[in-house]
């Protein structure tokens, strides 16, 4: 098996300087002699590298052999432990892969390995928060929630405390982790009884507490945070948040403790580096007075102490100072600092910038300060102190000795060195102080939170691994925390390795694996680093060089030469091998930074202040250099006995204080007297926190976030190999890796290793095991056939664990078995293709052969055929050519004959025709001649006849000429002119009369047509009129005749019903002399019984039976009583209230009305309350423009019953004639019904037991149905029966009754509604949703009426009825009927989601329903097939389904309307889209196309359902996850394939786009998606986009908004009671109304 291992083919891994290591493949394998194997590579460069080796070296992996490559499928996985080939090539390429798809987390094992992508990215939002919310590890893609969630679930469930370290390198991103698991854990309630735990929707739902620790994220990162050359906001401490749970796993406190402060950056930056931000923020956000006050400037080149790093350093891009310090101010605040306190700060942070800007000048061998220096003055004002004394002793120093002190001159340079103390000094104990405050503010009043926390939840944000050119003690110390948390790193990997070895019970040896443990002892042993720089720092005349040089001497041993090491060249620095590298530390400075001392007269001077709040300060500083008095703390584990609080001290272990900042005496332990107490240093402060941390920390379960730093650019999704892997190195990743090798690495439970490997065995032997669930044997079986060497795996009892590469080999194995198996497939389905392609070719040869003898007989027959034809042919051709010769010499004879006979006859012809040619010349020219002389002649006569004629005129003209020359023709001819002249001037003017008559006619006529289409206008409007006064007064005519018809109905009714009163009237005096004669007997037998004897039980019997007798006499005098109103009784008033009205009232009462409403003359306008009558009313809003359409339902629900009443009810109909008061003297002696009615109402017992028992808590609702559905009154009646209940008590002026009445009512509604829980709440919440509203709707029509002045209707048996206290009522009843309405809609809204959201998952994206698809997801298809155990989810789409058909169903048969029908179908189809979506989103396994078939078909009976039950706008709810299946279905082989998703899912954000392809889970027999492609899907994604998030805003269990709809229209109250209904009182009462 170990010689396949490098086959050709196989893909390696080799270093490479730049990108840390680079693909290659085998390309040639060549076995020589003696066991020798040469292998050649060619890496992706083209370059071939060659390496000899034998067989028994790539057996045992020794040599220069290369790692191997994983394959494809693997080189994303989300599990660095679940790698084939688990090495360092392969983890920084699984990481390098994830980073370029955007994963930047990634799990090896127990660590959780986060790469800072520089940029915003949407994995953090709230719907973030709910989705990893009680979910397990591993279930979700990786992620730091997971980590704070799988440490919540193990405290909660463990009860032991938690620790999640998160370590890295400066600008890694260890600040953003640690606040976000904080904003995490203070977002997570507590879980119910049996559901898992609920995110709070926003800030505003946390508590103080959790806002507190919120808070100091800010606090901390203002007054310890600065910007670096690699961090814009990098931490310049350690801390260590322990936030408090008690029993219920709720919030109760926090602690903080802080290591290690770089005191030095506050009097020191280098280029490009800042301050703490504090500095900038007081700068730049102090008000304009304030900032006066205090000496500050906005130019922050005015202090020393901020302008070293220069100009580049600030201000931080994109950072607003002004901003972060409103920010500063708000955090403060929430913990408890108040606004004098905060100003304090200030005031104290102000006189450090100013003791920086102390100007320190060399005078010869002195330094020198000037008096009036203004930086010195505000500084010791700030300060509080004596300016001539703080100069004294900044340039002097004090040396005491035993008999005196000798006072010394310093330099500038020590003097500068002493102000810079004690300005690191003064900040330290502020930042203490600080710290101190905070704590006592989460700890609570009297440290309530500590007394009452059980279990805690640490998050440890510390420094990674520091190297830089340069390194000094700051560095030194890092490193020193570093190889202590490595070690209980290391501890705590092969812990969990021992702990999983013996519980399996499998036989295994000591891992053997790098303990740094030398390491620390050369740091902090007896004769340690420590130990040697402490001892130095306290001589006075101890140097850097001679602390080198006792280093060297105590250390440069041969058994230490591993660890401490001299350096080749110089004599200032010392190397020490860390865990991660060799580090050269240089060793100046670090004598004054371990002192880090500033001298007892400043001390003494501070100490003296006249500022109280930093002599509060340094108070506090001094406290906190007191040794704890309590024990060391131990076990976290719960314990069974002792108190409560010896349990809680030592479930919450203190960490300790990390940074002191006082040098006080020490006050534990005995010296001798007059020795001088030893003042702590700084490398013994910080390795005994140290210490205390670890102890905290080995009582812990720890889990681990190792924040790496891709690039040192800070450039977004960069990646840079190299440097990633020094930090994989220095962060401990690659160790645990290395000893998860050297054990077994690999581990599969025999479930799934039998699911996966089974077919490496014959299937005659695995299928009888698995039938017979063998499991454990088949395991066996494969790994005898499969692994010879027993020491590269052991079986468990659950599990089997392999050596690094055994999986790999298992795989190749498999995937050549596999191969195998589809080759013997193909072979098989060849064979049978080449044999129906043989038998396919033999039956086409035949057939073609068949066919071709055929076509040879056929051509035979046409051979002999054509022979035959052919002599045929022969002999008709001769025949024909013989004929032919004949015929046609006999045609050359007829034709010569012919041609001869033609030429004669034409000769003959020419010589016939020239002859008729010159007989016709002859006999044309002669008619020529003729004619001619003809034309002649006539012309000669006609010219001899005009001669003579024109002679006869000339003579003629003569005569009229000599005629014409005469004086009477003259005169004749112009006298006839003059008369035709007249004549035709007469003409003129007779036409111009008749045209000026013509036009005036015209004018008449156009007056005369304008008048009458006048005429013709007003006619038709008359007439029109007319038309509608005809139409009313046949409508009026036709009123009357029906009057007239009911006069005369009623007058014979009366006069029936007078026949009857006189027979009824005699009954009823001999009832009542009946009576009289009863009650004579009566008084005569009371005063027989009180003289009599005590009464017997036969005297009772008797008593009882005469009740009984009056009783039944009394009822028939009511009904008696009842019957003469009727028929003798009239009412002579009309009812006062147009709202509410009989149903027998006519035109005439309505005059009556508006007559009785207005006696003698008043106007309407007149401030008289009217009466309401209390039977029946209308809404007073128009019903045809507010009616919906459920209101329509229900009138003719209405009207229908009116026609046909149901004869389910034993009680009166609301339509029955109104019953009277008698107007007989009988009434003196029986019961008023309107006395009887009031005696009811108050009755309370009674009347709250029937409405409140009967009615609501024990009614039996009616079930649902729309085939057969109830009518109104079945289903409102409840609602009908108490608002007639509550307008007969305002009748009567029982207002106060009535109030408590309803409130008793809505409170039982309510109680009995939320009593109900999940499905069963649906029924019920729906049926007095209605009722409620239809409550409600009464009331609005109450509320109008009382607008308008009508009052419910006022009766003289009642109380006086109080208006303002009426009105109060109805605007309060409203108010809770709506505040009613809106709480059982939420409630059983809230119950129905609840169970829905349950339905969900499992029925939308678990279920497969759709046959031929089906998928397990990565296991169980073996198991299933053989067993046909496939489990089913807990719900299907016929449960989501029935619940809708179940909502739906309600709504409408219980007379819902349209909008309430319409809002809650949206709302449960809205919460089955985003949760499906989000599931889906969230799951790894989920996202392949036979799922996404799946969820299409679950997505397809929805939409069925929307479109039956005429909502198809409701399957917009499901868009997000109709896209996202169609994504699952669509090819993401190219980059085109790409821009077809993006256009085909168009709703999809870029980042949800990613996910997806990212999770695509490939079958064994699809290609894996392209890093190449997967890498252009993450490109897509824009940073920064607001409007790209990851989730759906997640649907949460809460209610959305109510839509109260419009009241409905109120038509009567129904006085239907059921006969089911025991409810004696109601029933009475509603029968009296009647």
């Amino acid at each position: 098996m170990a010689d396949n291992i490098y086959t050709k083919g196989t893909r390696v891994w080799f270093a490479d300087k730049d990108q840390g290591w680079i693909s290659a493949e085998v390309t040639v394998v060549q076995k020589g002699s003696n066991d020798s194997i040469k292998l050649v590579f060619v890496d992706e460069r083209g370059k071939e590298i060659a390496i000899d080796t034998t067989a028994k070296d790539v057996k045992e992996g020794k040599g220069d052999l290369p790692p191997l490559r994983n394959p494809p499928l693997l080189e994303t996985a989300d599990d660095l432990a679940t790698l084939s080939h688990l090495n360092e090539p392969s983890v920084l390429h699984t990481i390098r892969n994830r980073y370029a798809q955007h994963s930047i987390y990634t799990y090896s094992g127990i660590v959780l390995i986060a790469v800072n992508p520089f940029q915003r990215v949407t994995l953090y939002g709230p719907e973030i928060i709910q989705a990893y919310s009680g979910r397990k590890k591993g279930e979700l893609e990786p992620h730091l929630f997971a980590i704070a969630e799988d440490a919540y679930t193990r405290m909660s469930r463990e009860g032991q405390g938690q620790t999640i370290i998160v370590s890295g390198e400066s600008g890694a991103g260890k600040t953003e982790s640690a606040k976000l698991i904080m904003r995490f854990l203070a977002s997570v309630n507590p879980p119910t009884q049996g559901g898992k735990a609920r995110t709070k929707a926003s800030l505003d739902e946390s508590s103080e507490v959790e806002r507190q620790i919120l808070a100091t994220n800010p606090i901390l990162e203002a007054f310890g945070n600065a910007k670096t050359t690699r961090n814009d906001n990098s931490s310049r401490f350690g801390k260590y948040i322990q936030i408090l749970f008690d029993g219920k796993q709720e919030i109760v406190g926090a602690r903080i403790r802080t290591y290690l402060l770089e005191r030095s950056r506050l009097v020191y930056q280098p280029e490009t580096e800042r301050n703490y931000h504090i500095f900038y923020q007081l700068c730049a956000g102090t008000p304009l007075k304030e900032r006066k006050d205090l000496g500050l400037d906005t130019d922050v080149t005015k202090f020393h102490y901020l302008r070293q790093g220069g100009p580049s350093s600030t201000p931080i891009q994109g950072v607003d100072d002004a901003e972060e310090f409103r920010g500063t101010q708000q955090a403060l605040s929430t913990v408890g600092i108040s606004i004098d306190k905060q100003w304090a700060v200030f005031k104290l942070l102000a006189a450090l910038l100013h003791l920086g800007n102390v100007k320190i000048t060399q005078m010869r061998s002195d330094a020198n300060i000037e008096d009036t220096d203004p930086a010195l003055l505000l500084c010791t004002r700030f300060l509080g102190i004596s300016v001539a004394e703080f100069k004294k002793w900044t340039i002097k120093k004090q040396i005491t000795t035993r008999s005196e002190k000798i006072v010394t001159a310093l330099n500038a340079a020590q003097a500068t060195v002493v102000r810079d103390s004690v300005a690191k000094f003064v900040y330290a104990c502020m930042f203490e102080w600080l710290v101190a405050i905070v704590n006592e503010s989460l700890a609570g009043e009297g440290g309530e939170a500590a007394n009452r926390a059980e279990m805690f939840i640490g998050v440890l944000d510390i420094y990674g691994f520091e190297h830089f050119q340069k390194n000094s003690f700051e560095q030194f110390s890092i490193n020193y925390a570093n190889e202590k948390l490595q070690q209980e790193f290391n501890a705590h990997v092969f812990k969990l390795e021992q702990e999983e070895y013996v519980r399996e019970e499998i036989n295994w040896t000591f891992i053997d694996f790098s303990d740094n443990q030398p390491c620390i002892d050369v740091i902090e042993g007896k004769l340690g680093i420590l130990a040697l720089l402490d001892e130095e720092s306290r001589l006075p005349s101890g140097s850097d060089a001679s602390l080198l040089q006792k280093l060297n001497t105590q250390l440069a041993k041969p058994e230490t030469k591993n660890v401490y090491k001299k350096p080749r060249f110089g004599n200032s620095a010392f190397t020490i091998a860390h865990y991660a590298l060799d580090v050269t530390y240089e060793v100046e400075g670090f004598i004054e930074k371990n002192r880090d001392t500033v001298p007892d007269e400043h001390l003494s001077l501070l100490a003296s202040t006249k500022n109280t709040f930093l002599k509060e300060v340094l108070d506090a500083a001094l406290a906190s250099t007191k040794p704890p008095e309590s024990p060391k703390p131990g076990s976290p584990a719960f314990s069974d006995s002792g108190s409560g609080g010896s349990r809680r001290s030592s479930m919450i272990p203190d960490p300790g204080r990390a940074s002191l900042a006082v040098q006080g005496p020490a006050t534990g332990g005995s010296r001798r007297p007059g020795a001088i107490a030893k003042k702590p240093t700084l490398g013994s402060i910080f390795k005994a926190s140290l210490i205390n941390l670890m102890d905290t920390l080995s009582v812990t379960n720890v889990h681990y976030i190792r924040c790496i730093k891709p690039n040192e650019l800070k450039r977004a999704w960069e990646f840079q190999p190299q440097q990633v892997l020094g930090q994989l190195r220095a962060c401990g990743v690659l160790e645990t890796i290395r000893i998860s090798c050297a054990g077994y690495p690999s581990r599969w439970t025999y479930e799934e290793f039998a699911e996966r490997y089974y077919m490496l065995v014959p299937s005659s032997e695995w299928s009888p095991m698995i039938k017979t669930l063998e499991i454990k044997p088949l395991c066996s079986l494969i790994l005898q056939r499969t692994i010879p060497d027993e020491d590269k795996y052991q079986a468990g009892l659950t599990k089997i664990f392999f050596r690094a590469g055994m999986l790999a080999a298992l795989e190749s194995m498999r995937s050549d078995r596999l191969n195998a198996m589809v080759t013997l497939v193909q072979k098989n389905v060849r064979r049978k293709l080449a044999v129906k392609k043989y038998q396919t070719m033999r039956k086409a040869a035949i057939k073609i052969q068949t066919w071709w003898r055929g076509v040879i007989a056929r051509r035979f027959v046409q051979r002999v055929r054509r022979e035959v034809n052919a002599m045929k042919l022969q002999t008709v051709i001769r025949r024909y050519m013989q004929r032919r010769l004949f015929v046609m010499t006999r045609q050359a004879i007829v034709k010569l004959q012919s041609c001869i006979r033609g030429v004669q006859a034409r000769h003959n012809y020419k010589a016939a025709r020239r002859q008729d040619a010159a007989s016709r010349l002859q006999r044309l020219f002669r008619g020529i001649l003729v004619r001619r002389t003809y034309r002649s002649d006539v012309r000669n006569v006609i010219y001899i006849q005009s001669c003579l004629r024109r002679r006869l005129a000339k003579k003629e003209l003569k005569a009229l000429r000599t005629e014409a020359r005469s004086i009477n023709k003259f005169k004749e001819i112009s006298y006839k002119l003059e008369n035709k002249v007249v004549e035709l001037t007469q003409t003129l003017q007779k036409r111009t009369a008749e045209k000026k008559e013509l036009q005036l006619k015209l004018t008449e006529l156009e007056q005369q047509l304008q008048t009458w289409v006048t005429k013709h206008e007003e006619s038709d409007t008359r007439a029109k009129q007319l038309q509608t006064d005809l139409q009313s007064a046949n409508v009026e005519i036709s009123k009357r005749d029906q009057l007239l018809q009911a006069k005369e109905d009623i007058q014979r009714r009366l006069d029936e019903a007078l026949s009857r009163l006189s027979e009824k009237e005699a009954a009823i005096q001999k009832l009542t002399d009946d009576l009289t004669y009863q009650v004579t007997r009566m008084d005569a037998q009371q005063k027989m019984i009180d003289n009599a004897p005590p009464r017997t039980t036969e005297d009772s019997s008797v008593i009882m039976t005469l009740k009984n007798e009056v009783s039944n006499l009394r009822e028939q005098l009511n009904r008696a009583n009842a019957l003469n109103s009727l028929t003798r009784g009239t009412r002579t008033d009309a009812p006062l209230s147009p709202t509410f009205a009989p149903s027998l009232r006519t035109a005439e009462s309505a005059g009556a009305l508006n007559g009785a409403a207005q006696p003698n003359g008043l106007t309407a306008s007149k401030k008289t309350h009217q009466r309401r009558h209390s039977s029946a009313g209308v809404y007073s809003l128009d019903p045809s423009d507010h009616r919906a359409s459920v209101d329509e339902i229900m009138l003719s629900a209405k009207r229908s019953e009116a026609g046909n009443p149901r004869a389910v009810s034993v009680a009166y109909n609301g339509q029955d004639v109104p019953r009277f008061r008698a107007s007989n003297g009988l009434s003196d002696i029986y019961d008023d019904p309107a006395e009887e009615k009031i005696k009811l109402m108050l009755d309370a017992k009674h009347l709250d037991e029937d409405v409140l028992e009967g009615l609501i808590r024990g009614l039996k609702i009616p079930a649902p149905s729309l085939t057969n559905p109830s009518a109104v009154k079945e289903i409102l009646f409840p609602a009908n029966l108490i608002s007639l209940v509550t307008n007969e008590m305002w009748k009567y002026g029982l207002i106060p009754e009535s109030e408590r009445f309803l409130a008793n009512v809505m409170q039982t509604i309510q109680s009995h509604v939320m009593a109900h829980q999940s499905e069963d709440a649906i029924v019920p919440g729906i049926f007095w949703l209605s009722n409620v509203h239809e409550m409600l709707s009464f009331i609005c029509v109450a509320e109008s009426d009382m607008l308008q002045g009508i009052g419910p209707g006022g009766e003289s048996a009642g109380r006086e009825f109080d208006w303002a206290d009426y009105e109060r009522l109805v605007s309060v009843v409203k108010h809770d009927l709506d505040s009613l309405e809106y709480n059982i809609y939420h409630t059983w809204m809230l119950e129905t989601k609840k169970r829905l959201s349950k339905m969900v998952i499992p029925a939308l994206i678990e279920s497969q329903s759709l046959p031929g698809f089906t998928t397990s997801d990565g296991g169980g298809r073996l198991f299933n097939r053989l067993l046909n155990t496939n489990s089913t989810p807990a719900f299907s789409m016929d449960d989501v389904l029935n619940l809708l058909n179940k909502v739906w169903k309600s709504l409408r048969s219980y007379f819902m309307e349209e909008s309430v029908v319409q809002q809650v179908i949206t709302e449960l189809l809205k919460l089955i889209g985003v949760t499906s979506f989000n599931d889906l989103l969230m799951r790894r396994n989920f996202c392949s196309w036979k799922r996404a078939m799946q969820i299409q078909y679950n997505i397809t009976r929805i939409e069925e359902w929307c479109k039956s039950h005429n909502m198809p706008e409701g399957t917009l709810q499901l868009e997000h996850l109709m896209q996202a299946t169609k994504l699952l279905q669509l090819k993401k082989a190219t980059a085109a394939d790409i821009e077809i998703i993006y256009d085909v899912c168009w709703m999809l954000s870029p980042s949800q786009i990613q996910r997806m392809c990212t999770n695509y889970f490939v079958a064994d027999y699809e290609n894996p998606i392209s890093p190449d492609i997967l890498r252009v899907v993450a490109s897509r994604v824009v940073p920064n986009d607001r409007n790209d998030h990851l989730l759906l805003a997640p649907e949460t269990e809460e209610v959305g908004p109510y839509e109260l709809p419009l009241p409905r229209e109120v038509s009567g109250l129904e006085t239907y009671v059921p006969a089911y209904l025991n409810v004696s009182h109601l029933r009475r009462l509603a029968a009296l109304v009647a």
